[in-house]
C-alpha cells in the first residue's frame, strides 16, 4: 500500500507528514488513489487496531516491517481520522437531503389512505375473533336466529350435530361470521373456505363476494381465492354458511376458514388477526411497479424511468375508475342530488388537498379542480370531471415528488412519511394548520401518538425482517434424508415463531432492543415443541415457553434464523458470521474475489464443520474478511442446520470458541451462542449500527445528511432511553419532521 522512502528513523514526524511525503504519490492527498495499482480509495470501516497492524506488517510494499511502531500508529491515526472512517468520509463529503419520488410502497400506502380519508375510521382494539349468529334456519331472517357471540376462529366440523343443542335443527340452520381480518404483511393472500355445504365470503368489498359457493358443484370442499392486501391494515370479513335438509349430497357439516399468507402455508385464520368489529374497504393498488433502488441498503425513490412513470399512469387510472364507481359513498351524495355536481366537486377539491398535503391555491384550484366541472352538470359529465381530477393529481409532481419543507404542513408530511410511508391523517393535518408544528417537542408528541398505529407496526415489522436478513427469503428447505421431520409447515411454524417473538419484544412496556439478543424464550406449537424442547402436546397453539438460557439467547440462537444461516445438510458458520458482522455490527465486507463451493463433508468425514471452514479459508485472499466472519460464526456452532442445540458434531465436542476485534481497539473473546448475545446487546457498535439501518429504512435518506454527528446523538439518545425501541422510532420521526433543530428532545 505505501510506497517507500526512508523518513521513518527520527519519529519525530506527525502522522500527516509520513503520509504526504511517502503515501501520497500512490494514494492521492485524500487517500483518492493516483495509480493505476492503487486505484481504490483508502475508505472501509476496519478498526484503527488493525489498520495500524497492516501497515505494520506490509508497508512500505518493497522494505515490509519499516514502518512500525508509533510511525505505524502515527501514519494509521492520520489515514483513519481523515478520509478512512465513515466520519471521515461524511466530512470531506457530506451527504445531503434529496428530493425523491415516492417509493412504489409509500406510493400504494399513500394511495390507500387518501381514499380512504373519506371513510368513517375502522376500530382495532384488543377484542378478537368475530362476531357470530346463528340461526335455526338456512335463511338469515331476524326472527329464526337464537344465537350471538364471538367466535374465536371459524373452524368448526358439526359432523350430524346441531351447532345449538336443542335450540337448533341439526338438519338445517346458517351462521353468519362478521368482522375484520388484519393482514401483517404486503402481498398475495390465498382464502380458502373448506365446507361441504353452502358459503359465501367477503373480504374487503361488501358488495361482491370473493368466494360465491352457495349452490354446490361438485364434490370439492375447498374453494380459493386470492387477492392482494397491504400489511398493517384491517380489511371487512364476512362469512355466510348454510346446511339445508334438501341437500341429498351430504348430510353432514363442517367449515373451515383458512389462509394462505406471504411465504407461509395454509393455515386456518388466527384468532390473534381477526376482530369482531366491522372496518371500512381499503382501496389496494394491483398494477405492478418496477422495484425500487436498494442498492443502499434501503429503499429510495431515486430514478424515474419509463416503466414506472407507465405505472404510476395505469395505477392513477385504476384509482380513478375505483372512486367513480364508489362517488356515492365517498362523496356523500346520491345521483339523483339536486346538489350532486357540487358536492362531487366539493370532493375532488378535498382530495386534491389531501393529495399535496397542504390547502390548495386559487390558481391550483382551478387549474386542478375547477375547469373540469365547466360543462352541463349531467351525470357523465360528473363521473369524467372526477376521473379527470384523479387522474391529474395523482400523476402531478406535488404528489409523487417529496421535497423536505420546514414546519408546519411540510412536518406533518415528514412524520406521516417516517411513520407511516403515507399521508398525514386528520390530526396532523389539523395541528399543522393551526401552527402545532412548529417545533419538535410537537412533533414529538404527534410521533408519539402515531407509533402506536398498526401501520407503524407493519413498517417496523417489515424493517425488522431487513435488518435480519429474512425478507427476501420465500421457502426453507433442508435435506430429507438427513431432515425427515423438516417440511414447509414446519418452515411456516419457525417464521410464526420469530415474529411473534419480535412483536413481543417491540411491544412490551419497555420495548428494550438489549431484550432481542438475551431473551431466553422461545414461541413454540406442538409441532415446534417436538423439535425445540419445550413439553407441549401436539396440538398446542403458539405460546411464549421459558428454555435453557444457556442454550437460547433471543435472536442470535432462534431456530428460524439459525436455519436460515446455514446449509441444506450442515450448519455455516460462515453465513452466520456474516449475518453477526453486515447486520448486528454493521461493518463492511467486501465481495469475495470468486465464489467457492463449501467443501463437503464426504471429502472430509473426520473434519467437524469448524475445522472444514478453518481449511478453506485459510488461502491469504480470504483471511482479510475470514479473520472476522469466522470468530463470529465459530459460537453458533452449537445449532445445527436445522438450529437445534447439539453439544457435538459427528461423535466430537461442538468447539464454540470465538472472538471480535472492536472498533473501539479491544479484542473480546466469546463462547457460545450467550456470551456472544451479552457482547452484542451492551455493543456500542451493535447499538449504532441499529440505529443507523432503522434511520434509513424510516426515513429513506442518509442519517448523517441531517448532521455529521447526528448518529451519535440518536445513538446517546437511544442509550439514555432505556435502549426503547418506540420511543428511538419517536425520536427519529422528529429529527426527520424537524431537521434544522437538536435532537434529544426527550420522548413523552
Amino acid at each position: 500500500m505505501i510506497a517507500a522512502q526512508p523518513v521513518f528513523a527520527d519519529g519525530a514526524q506527525t502522522g500527516e507528514q509520513i503520509y504526504r511525503q511517502s503515501c501520497a504519490r500512490c494514494h492521492g492527498s485524500r487517500g483518492e488513489g493516483v495509480t493505476d495499482e492503487y486505484a481504490k480509495p483508502l475508505i472501509g470501516d476496519r478498526p484503527l487496531a488493525d489498520l495500524t497492524k497492516v501497515i505494520a506488517e506490509t508497508m512500505p510494499e518493497d522494505e515490509p516491517q519499516k514502518c512500525v511502531g508509533d510511525d505505524a500508529a502515527k501514519v494509521a491515526a492520520y489515514i483513519y481520522d481523515a478520509f478512512y472512517s465513515k466520519a471521515a468520509q461524511a466530512r470531506s463529503s457530506p451527504p445531503r437531503l434529496e428530493l425523491a419520488r415516492l417509493t412504489v410502497r409509500q406510493f400504494r400506502e399513500s394511495v390507500a389512505d387518501l381514499i380512504g380519508s373519506f371513510r368513517e375510521p375502522g376500530r382495532w382494539d384488543g377484542e378478537r375473533g368475530l362476531s357470530a349468529e346463528y340461526f335455526n334456519s338456512k335463511h338469515f331472517r331476524g326472527d329464526k336466529r337464537v344465537l350471538q357471540r364471538r367466535d374465536a376462529a371459524v373452524d368448526f366440523h358439526f359432523d350430524t350435530a346441531s351447532p345449538v343443542a336443542e335450540q337448533i335443527d341439526a338438519a338445517e340452520f346458517c351462521i353468519r361470521w362478521e368482522g375484520a381480518v388484519l393482514a401483517l404483511e404486503t402481498g398475495d393472500y390465498t382464502f380458502n373456505v373448506k365446507t361441504e355445504n353452502g358459503v359465501r365470503l367477503w373480504v374487503n368489498d361488501r358488495s361482491r363476494p370473493l368466494i360465491d359457493a352457495w349452490v354446490r358443484s361438485g364434490s370439492d370442499i375447498d374453494h380459493r381465492e386470492t387477492l392482494r392486501l397491504i400489511g398493517g391494515r384491517a380489511y371487512p370479513l364476512k362469512l355466510e354458511f348454510f346446511k339445508s335438509k334438501d341437500d341429498k349430497t351430504t348430510t353432514t357439516a363442517s367449515i373451515a376458514l383458512m389462509w394462505k399468507p406471504p411465504k407461509r402455508i395454509e393455515e386456518p385464520i388466527p384468532d390473534r388477526q381477526l376482530s369482531p368489529h366491522r372496518v371500512p374497504p381499503v382501496f389496494v393498488v394491483e398494477t405492478p411497479f418496477p422495484p425500487d433502488d436498494r442498492s443502499t441498503g434501503y429503499e429510495r425513490g431515486s430514478s424515474v424511468s419509463k416503466a414506472w412513470d407507465q405505472a404510476v399512469t395505469y395505477a392513477a387510472i385504476e384509482a380513478a375508475d375505483y372512486i367513480a364507481t364508489h362517488l356515492q359513498e365517498l362523496a356523500g351524495t346520491s345521483d339523483d342530488a339536486a346538489d350532486r355536481a357540487e358536492r362531487v366537486r366539493e370532493f375532488c377539491r378535498r382530495f386534491a388537498e389531501r393529495a399535496f398535503r397542504k390547502p390548495l391555491t386559487d390558481e391550483q384550484r382551478v387549474f386542478f379542480v375547477d375547469r373540469h366541472f365547466e360543462q352541463p352538470a349531467n351525470a357523465n359529465a360528473v363521473n369524467a370531471a372526477v376521473k379527470k381530477v384523479v387522474l391529474l393529481v395523482l400523476k402531478s409532481p406535488r404528489f409523487l415528488y417529496r421535497a423536505f419543507e420546514g414546519g408546519g404542513y411540510g412536518a406533518a408530511d415528514r412524520l406521516a412519511l417516517t411513520l407511516w410511508d403515507s399521508l398525514p391523517d386528520a390530526a396532523l393535518t389539523g395541528a399543522a394548520a393551526s401552527g402545532q408544528l412548529a417545533g419538535p417537542s410537537q412533533a414529538v408528541g404527534q410521533a408519539d401518538r402515531m407509533v402506536g398505529d398498526l401501520r407503524t407496526r407493519a413498517k417496523l415489522r417489515e424493517f425488522l425482517h431487513q435488518w435480519l436478513k429474512i425478507d427476501q427469503v420465500d421457502e426453507l428447505r433442508k435435506d430429507d434424508t438427513l431432515f425427515p421431520e423438516f417440511n414447509d409447515t414446519i418452515a411456516s411454524d419457525l417464521r410464526t415463531s420469530l415474529d411473534l417473538f419480535l412483536d413481543d419484544v417491540v411491544s412490551s412496556d419497555t420495548a428494550d432492543f438489549r431484550q432481542l439478543f438475551l431473551a431466553d424464550y422461545l414461541y413454540l406449537n406442538g409441532r415446534l415443541s417436538a423439535l425445540y424442547g419445550g413439553n407441549l402436546p401436539a396440538d398446542a397453539p403458539f405460546q411464549k415457553v421459558s428454555l435453557d438460557a444457556g442454550q437460547r439467547a433471543g435472536i442470535v440462537s432462534h431456530p428460524f434464523l439459525m436455519a436460515r444461516f446455514a446449509y441444506h445438510a450442515t450448519s455455516s458458520p460462515i453465513h452466520r458470521g456474516v449475518f453477526v458482522v453486515r447486520s448486528l455490527l454493521g461493518r463492511q465486507l467486501r465481495p469475495p474475489p470468486e465464489a467457492v463451493a463449501p467443501l463437503s463433508p464426504e471429502l472430509h468425514p473426520d473434519m467437524t464443520t469448524r475445522e472444514r471452514v478453518t481449511l478453506q479459508t485459510s488461502p491469504a485472499a480470504c483471511a482479510s474478511c475470514h479473520s472476522m466472519i469466522n470468530p463470529l460464526g465459530f459460537p453458533l456452532e452449537h445449532y445445527d442446520a436445522l438450529g437445534r442445540y447439539r453439544n457435538d458434531e459427528r461423535g466430537r465436542p461442538i468447539d464454540d470458541a470465538g472472538a471480535y476485534q472492536t472498533l473501539a481497539g479491544p479484542k473480546v473473546d466469546v463462547h457460545g451462542a450467550r456470551e456472544l448475545a451479552v457482547f452484542l446487546a451492551g455493543s456500542e457498535e451493535t447499538h449504532a449500527a441499529f440505529v443507523e439501518q432503522l434511520f434509513h429504512y424510516m426515513v429513506k435518506q442518509p442519517v448523517r445528511a441531517f448532521g455529521a454527528d447526528r448518529p451519535e446523538q440518536l445513538r446517546r439518545f437511544f442509550t439514555e432511553n432505556g435502549f426503547h425501541i418506540r420511543r428511538l422510532l419517536v425520536e427519529i420521526a422528529a429529527v426527520s419532521a424537524c431537521e434544522s433543530v437538536p435532537a434529544s428532545v426527550a420522548a413523552k
